[in-house]
C-alpha cells in the first residue's frame, strides 16, 4: 500500500476522519509506529513537510530517520544508464537497501520544470515505488503533493460546518517571483474532485490551465473577480506553465488583496506556504481573521498521522 495520490486512498472521509481523531488524541495507546522505523528522503528543502511528517512518527511510536539527499548522496533513475559520471549508486540499489533499513519509506522530490514529460512521469517517486518493498508516502513530487491537499480537506472540512449549501472553492493563481511546480495545484484540484464534497473554481490567467487529467470536470475561469464571487474559500497559489512548460508570468494584479475578497461570501483564506507577503496575497488578507493559513500547516501534522498510521 502506497501514498502518493487521491486514488490510493480507499475514502477521503475517512483519512479526514483519522487527522482528526489524532487531533484530539495525538499519542494513540496501541502506538501503531512501536517497534518501526520510518525514513524521510528529502531531495530539495522543506520546512513544513519536513517538521510536520517528523513529528507525526514520533507521536505515532516510529523510530524516524531523515536524510538530505539534495547536494548529497546522488542517484541514478534511468535504466541501462552506464555510470561513469557523478551518480554514485542506481534507485534499484537504493530502494532496496533502505527497504531493508525501515517499515515506510517517505520521499520528496521536485521538477526540473524543463521536461514536461521526464517531471509528468513522476520519476522519482515511480522508481521508489516499483524497487522499494516497503509502503512509499509522497511528501511532494513532481506533480502531487498528496499530504498538504489532505490537510487543505481536513481544514476545509473543519470550516464549513456552518455553511448551509455546499462550499464553493475557488483555486485562483496568484503572481510570484519565481516559477513553481504545479504540484500544489494539480494535487488541490485532484483531492476536491475525488472529496466530491465543495465546488471547485479554478481561476488563471490564459496559458496557465492545468493539466486536462487534473482539470477534468471543473470550471476553469481566466477572470480571477469572475471566478471570486460568492466563493465560501479562496486557495491562492502560484504555478508556471503547463502548456508552455516551465514558463512564468507578472501579472500583479492577480494578486488576492481586500478588494477581491470583498467579492465573496466572507471567504476564508487559504494558502499551503510559505507565502510572498503582497505579491501573492496582501498583508491584510493573511493577517485577517478569515486567514487559514497557520490552520492548515497545523493540520500537515494530523494529515501524516492518518497516512502513517494505517501503513
Amino acid at each position: 500500500m502506497h501514498f502518493t495520490s487521491a486514488p490510493d486512498t480507499a475514502t477521503i472521509h475517512q483519512l479526514i476522519a483519522r487527522a482528526q481523531a489524532y487531533k484530539r488524541d495525538p499519542f494513540p495507546a496501541e502506538a501503531p509506529g512501536r517497534h518501526r522505523t520510518l525514513i524521510n528522503l528529502f531531495f530539495n528543502p522543506s520546512l513544513r513537510t519536513r517538521l510536520s511528517t517528523e513529528k507525526a512518527g514520533y507521536q505515532l511510536g516510529f523510530q524516524v530517520i531523515t536524510m538530505d539527499m539534495a547536494g548529497g548522496w546522488q542517484l541514478e533513475f534511468e535504466d541501462g544508464a552506464v555510470m561513469n559520471l557523478e551518480k554514485a549508486e542506481h534507485v534499484r540499489e537504493a530502494a532496496g537497501v533502505l527497504s531493508q533499513y525501515c517499515d515506510v519509506l517517505a520521499v520528496r522530490s521536485f521538477p526540473g520544470l524543463e521536461d514536461r514529460e521526464a517531471d509528468y512521469e513522476d520519476r522519482i517517486i515511480t522508481a521508489f515505488k516499483t524497487y522499494a518493498t516497503v509502503p512509499v508516502v509522497s511528501l511532494e513530487s513532481a506533480i502531487r503533493h498528496p499530504l498538504q491537499s489532505l490537510a487543505d480537506c481536513v481544514t476545509i472540512a473543519e470550516h464549513a460546518l456552518h455553511l448551509r449549501t455546499r462550499p464553493k472553492v475557488v483555486l485562483t493563481w496568484a503572481p510570484h517571483p519565481r516559477r513553481l511546480p504545479q504540484a500544489v495545484a494539480n494535487s488541490f484540484a485532484e483531492w476536491m474532485l475525488a472529496w466530491g464534497e465543495v465546488d471547485l473554481v479554478i481561476a488563471n490567467p490564459p496559458g496557465f490551465d492545468l493539466a486536462e487529467r487534473f482539470r477534468a470536470g471543473t470550471q476553469v475561469l481566466h477572470d480571477q473577480r469572475e471566478a471570486l464571487r460568492g466563493a465560501d474559500f479562496v486557495y491562492a497559489k502560484n504555478w508556471s506553465s503547463y502548456d508552455d512548460y516551465g514558463a512564468t508570468a507578472e501579472l500583479p494584479d492577480w494578486i488576492v488583496d481586500e478588494d477581491k475578497m470583498a467579492l465573496t461570501n466572507n471567504a476564508y483564506f487559504m494558502h499551503c506556504l510559505p507565502v510572498r507577503r503582497n505579491v501573492v496575497v496582501s498583508d491584510g488578507v493573511l493577517n485577517s481573521d478569515r486567514s487559514l493559513v497557520l490552520q492548515q500547516a497545523n493540520n500537515r501534522t494530523w494529515a501524516a498521522q492518518a497516512v502513517l498510521g494505517v501503513l
